[in-house]
């Protein structure tokens, strides 16, 4: 539960609580929780062989994207938005279920150390939470019949945003590859053409 603003730590900023049974419980120092050092520990020893990081919550069928707080914006705000809103539509396709795209504060509440949140500002470019089923008819207890249906979409919103960051990496790489090969044929006829 660690946001850091202007290289200095913050604690507990917005939307989190105190009180170890709320649901937005942010523990009792910044990165009180095993689990939360576990993840920032292993996110900061990767982070430059990450390109996208996902976390699955539920409920309420969102995308979420950097930041948590209110006054914050990532700075690929605009390439978040639109894979973000390109997962939704993958997950649309599955069963019809439509999900809601934007920032936390934007679309749910403002909150505080999000591993979402984290993995951005540490430099992985990609980093959303899906919010799967339902909108809160059933909560946190999702009927087993939705179980597998619930699955299968966020199969296809993960596999959008994977898609993404492998083409987007990939294609940049080919064109830099493409670029110098290009280059170096260049050099060596200009070589040969001068030794004629």
């Amino acid at each position: 539960h660690i946001l850091t603003v202007f290289s200095s730590p913050v604690f507990a900023v917005v939307g989190v609580s105190t009180d170890c049974c709320s649901q937005t419980y942010c523990g009792t120092k910044a990165l009180s929780e095993s689990e939360a050092r576990a993840v920032t520990d292993m996110l900061g020893k990767m982070r430059e062989d990450i390109l996208a990081f996902l976390t699955i919550h539920s409920y309420s069928q969102l995308i979420l994207v950097p930041y948590g707080h209110p006054n914050i914006s990532a700075p690929n705000y605009d390439e978040l938005m639109e894979v973000g809103l390109g997962a939704a539509k993958a997950i649309k396709a599955v069963h019809g279920m439509d999900y809601t795209v934007g920032t936390s504060p934007d679309i749910l509440y403002a909150n505080s150390g999000s591993s979402r949140d984290f993995a951005r500002l540490i430099g992985i470019p990609l980093s959303f939470t899906f919010e799967l089923r339902d909108k809160g008819e059933h909560g946190f207890e999702l009927p087993e019949d939705q179980i597998q249906p619930t699955c299968e979409e966020a199969y296809a919103g993960a596999h959008h945003i994977i898609t993404y960051a492998h083409d987007k990496v990939f294609y940049s790489y080919a064109a830099t590859v493409t670029a110098t090969l290009s280059t170096t044929l260049l050099a060596a006829w200009v070589s040969s053409a001068t030794l004629l």
